[in-house]
């Protein structure tokens, strides 16, 4: 056996059986590791307009034609674009007609660029989202079938969750003492 290695080799890359390749000599899977082909590194590509402050990222993103944002109502994260129409569990504290400020924009981006918050763009209040109240709905019927066997217990509920639909305006950017609707 000692005749079939190759000399210089350590004997988990010589030889060619696979219990020598899964050896746990630490020494064997190390060379393994550096002999591998190594990938070559690429320079970072850096973009020429990438924006150094927030005021700048937020004025390349306004030049764009269509945005989105993403922010949190009632506890969950939606993505919002102008005119969409959101269902949301019901806001007991709203009206019909009642327009709604959501600040706590996590995500502003457009087709090219995208700002992140970590977790909300701040300050807080830098992105607004205009969100009005169109209506008070219930979704479809719920039947909850409760029942014990042999125990001649059955009930049944019957149930119709109650959501508030909401209509996206404008996401409003506002730029130190400029504002501008996107």
């Amino acid at each position: 056996m000692a005749s079939r290695l190759l000399a210089g080799v350590p004997r988990c890359i010589a030889s060619s059986s696979r219990a020598n390749y899964a050896r746990s000599d630490g020494r064997c899977l190390r060379m393994m590791a550096t002999e591998a082909t190594p990938q070559p590194i690429l320079p970072k590509t850096i973009l020429s307009d990438t924006p150094e402050s927030i005021s700048s990222a937020l004025g390349l993103i306004r030049a764009q034609p269509s945005h989105y944002a993403i922010a949190s109502l009632v506890g969950r994260k939606y993505l919002l674009t102008p005119r969409d129409l959101l269902t949301v569990p019901r806001l007991n504290d709203v009206k019909v007609g009642d327009t709604l400020a959501l600040t706590n924009v996590h995500e502003l981006g457009s087709r090219e660029y995208t700002l992140r918050g970590d977790p909300v763009i701040t300050p807080i209040g830098t992105v607004t989202v205009k969100a009005t109240v169109v209506e008070h709905t219930k979704g479809n019927m719920e039947v909850i079938v409760k029942k014990k066997r042999r125990k001649g217990y059955k009930k049944t509920i019957k149930h119709k969750q109650t959501y508030t639909r909401l209509r996206i305006g404008d996401i409003t950017v506002f730029d130190g003492n400029a504002q501008a609707a996107l």
